[in-house]
């Protein structure tokens, strides 16, 4: 085994805090403004874009906390090898 092989890969646990607590924020910040974003995601015209605006926001730093959640855990995903034809 070479020296490469013998590290082990160190565990995004900041990342994965800092992504959790930014997750939390947006969800608290959501739940607690919940009539002023109705209001203003039902005006229609370009106000449409915010609701599609926000789900991006929340589906990338929800996963980004999720994806380094597993890391941490040890959880990866299975590695296809290559097939030498």
């Amino acid at each position: 085994m070479s020296s490469h092989e013998n590290r082990t890969k160190k565990k995004p646990i900041g990342m994965m805090v800092l992504t959790g607590i930014i997750s939390a924020g947006l969800y608290a910040a959501l739940l607690m403004n919940q009539d002023l974003l109705n209001m203003n995601f039902a005006r229609g015209g370009l106000y449409a874009f915010l609701p599609i605006i926000t789900a991006f926001v929340f589906s990338f730093i929800h996963g980004s906390f999720t994806g380094h959640f597993w890391t941490v855990l040890g959880i990866e995903a299975a590695r296809k090898k290559m097939e030498v034809k």
